[in-house]
C-alpha cells in the first residue's frame, strides 16, 4: 500500500503538467473552436524563459536557491509567455478567424514547427541543464518518502487550477469568455469586444503553459527546444480524455493521464508491460475514449443540424 500511495503521488505531480497544458487547449477550443497545436511548444518557451531568467538572477544578482528564486521566476516566464501568446494570436490566428478550420489548422502546425526550430537557432539545439531554483530536500512520511519538488508542483498546480476557476467563474472577462463560447455573435451584439476576450484567452492559456514548463523542469531539469512536442501530444489527449472545452475535464484527464503512465512504470513488471510504452498509454487512452465516450469523462455531446 505505501508503495502504491507513492507511485500515487508522482502520479499526480507528473499529471499537474499535464493538466497545466491542457486547459491551454481546452480554453482556446471552447471559445475559436480550433486546437492550437502550437501550444506545447509555448511549454518549451515558458521553459527557457525561466532558464534565462534563472541564470540572471543567480549569476548577475546574487539570489539563492529559495522559494522566493522560485516564485519570481514562475511568474516572470508566466508573463513572458503570456505576452508571446498575445503575439501570436494577433498575427497567426487573427488574420484567419473566419478562413475554414482546416487552414487555422494547418497554421497552428506551421506555428509549433516555427518555435521548434526557432528555438535550435536561439537557444541551441544541445539540452541545458535547468538552473536549481530550490534545494533537494526528502520528506519522510509514515514510511513514504517524497521530493519537496514533486509536492510544490502538485501545490502550485491546485492554486493555479483555483485561480483559474476564480476567474472563469467570477469575473466580468470570464463571464464574457463563456458567453464568448456559446455564442460569439450574441456577444458582438451584447458590446462585448470578442478580439480582447480571444486575446486574453490566448494569453492566460499560454501563461498556464509557461507554469508548466516551470514546474516540469524542477523535476526533469534537462530542457531542449523540442522538449514541448510529446508533453503537447499528451495533453491534448488529457484534453479530449476529460472533455474538450470543459476545464474541470481538462484538469482531471491530465491527472489521469499522468497516474496512468506512472503506474505503467511502477507496476510494469507485474502486469507484464515494459515500462517503455508508458508514452503509448496515452494513445491507448484516446483510442478507448473515442470508441467508447467521444465527448469525454465530463463532456457532452452535441446535435449538429445537417
Amino acid at each position: 500500500m505505501s508503495q502504491f500511495i507513492q507511485q500515487l503521488i508522482n502520479g499526480l505531480s507528473l499529471g499537474s503538467i499535464y493538466a497545466l497544458i491542457a486547459l491551454g487547449y481546452t480554453m482556446i477550443y471552447g471559445v475559436l473552436r480550433f486546437i492550437n497545436f502550437a501550444h506545447g511548444d509555448v511549454y518549451m518557451v515558458g521553459a527557457f524563459s525561466g532558464y534565462y531568467l534563472g541564470r540572471w538572477l543567480i549569476n548577475s544578482l546574487g539570489m539563492q536557491s529559495s522559494v522566493l528564486l522560485l516564485v519570481v521566476v514562475l511568474v516572470g516566464a508566466m508573463i513572458f509567455c503570456a505576452l508571446a501568446g498575445l503575439v501570436i494570436e494577433r498575427l497567426a490566428y487573427r488574420p484567419l478567424r473566419n478562413s475554414p478550420r482546416l487552414t487555422v489548422l494547418i497554421t497552428a502546425i506551421g506555428v509549433s514547427l516555427f518555435l521548434e526550430y526557432s528555438g535550435q537557432v536561439f537557444f541551441g539545439a544541445d539540452p541545458k541543464p535547468f538552473p536549481a531554483l530550490i534545494p533537494d530536500r526528502l520528506i519522510s512520511f509514515g514510511g513514504l518518502t517524497f521530493t519537496n519538488k514533486g509536492l510544490i508542483v502538485l501545490g502550485v498546480t491546485i492554486v493555479l487550477l483555483i485561480g483559474l476557476t476564480f476567474v472563469v467563474r467570477k469575473t466580468k472577462m470570464g463571464m464574457a469568455m463563456r458567453a464568448l463560447s456559446f455564442n460569439p455573435t450574441a456577444c458582438s451584439l451584447m458590446g462585448i469586444n470578442n478580439n480582447v476576450i480571444i486575446s486574453f484567452t490566448f494569453g492566460l492559456g499560454s501563461a498556464l503553459a509557461a507554469a508548466a514548463g516551470i514546474l516540469s523542469s524542477l523535476n526533469y531539469p534537462v530542457i531542449t527546444p523540442l522538449m514541448g512536442l510529446l508533453p503537447g501530444i499528451k495533453a491534448f489527449v488529457a484534453a479530449v480524455l476529460g472533455g474538450i472545452g470543459n476545464i474541470p475535464g481538462a484538469a482531471l484527464g491530465g491527472l489521469i493521464l499522468g497516474v496512468a503512465e506512472t503506474m505503467i512504470v511502477g507496476y510494469g513488471d507485474r502486469i507484464h508491460v515494459p515500462p517503455s510504452y508508458r508514452d503509448a498509454v496515452a494513445f491507448v487512452l484516446l483510442i478507448a475514449i473515442l470508441l467508447f465516450k467521444p465527448s469525454g469523462l465530463l463532456g457532452k455531446g452535441t446535435v449538429e443540424k445537417v
